[in-house]
C-alpha cells in the first residue's frame, strides 16, 4: 500500500511537469527517477530528525539530580504544610494567585471585592512568609 501511494504521487508528480523534451520516454524516465529519489531523500531525513530521542529532549526538562527531587518534595509538603494551618480564604487565594488568576478572577472565585484583592493578599503573603522554618535553610 505504502510503495503503490508512492508510485502513484511519483506518477502524478511527473504528469504534472509541463515542459515535454522533444524525447517523452527519457524526460518521463528521468523526471520519475528524480521524483522517486526526492521521495527516499525526504523519508529519510525524517526517520534522522523524527526520533524518539530527539523528540524527549526537544519537548521536555532535563531530568532533576536525585537531591534536587528530595529538595523539591520536601518544599511541596512544607509548603502544603503552612497553607493548611492558615485560614481557608487566605490559603485559596495564594493558590489562585500561583496559579495565574488575576484579581479580578480571585475577587469572583471568592465573592470579594475586586478593589480589596492586593491587601488581603499582602496579608496573605505575609502569613504564610511567616508560618514558613527558614532555618533548615541555609546549606541550599
Amino acid at each position: 500500500l505504502a510503495f503503490s501511494s508512492l508510485a502513484a504521487g511519483v506518477r502524478d508528480g511527473t504528469f504534472l511537469r509541463v515542459a515535454m523534451p522533444d524525447f517523452p520516454v527519457a524526460w518521463l524516465v528521468t523526471v520519475a527517477n528524480n521524483l522517486r529519489r526526492n521521495a527516499g531523500a525526504k523519508a529519510s531525513r525524517r526517520r534522522q530528525l523524527l526520533t524518539v530521542d530527539r523528540g524527549e529532549q526537544a519537548q521536555s526538562d532535563p531530568t532533576p539530580a536525585p537531591d534536587q527531587v528530595v529538595l523539591a518534595a520536601e518544599d511541596r509538603q512544607r509548603v502544603r504544610r503552612v497553607l493548611d494551618r492558615m485560614p481557608a480564604r487566605e490559603a485559596q487565594m495564594l493558590v489562585l494567585q500561583a496559579e495565574g488568576y488575576s484579581y479580578r478572577e480571585i475577587a469572583a472565585a471568592l465573592k470579594l471585592q475586586p478593589a480589596s484583592i492586593g491587601t488581603l493578599l499582602a496579608r496573605a503573603r505575609a502569613g504564610f512568609l511567616a508560618g514558613m522554618d527558614w532555618s533548615d535553610d541555609a546549606s541550599r
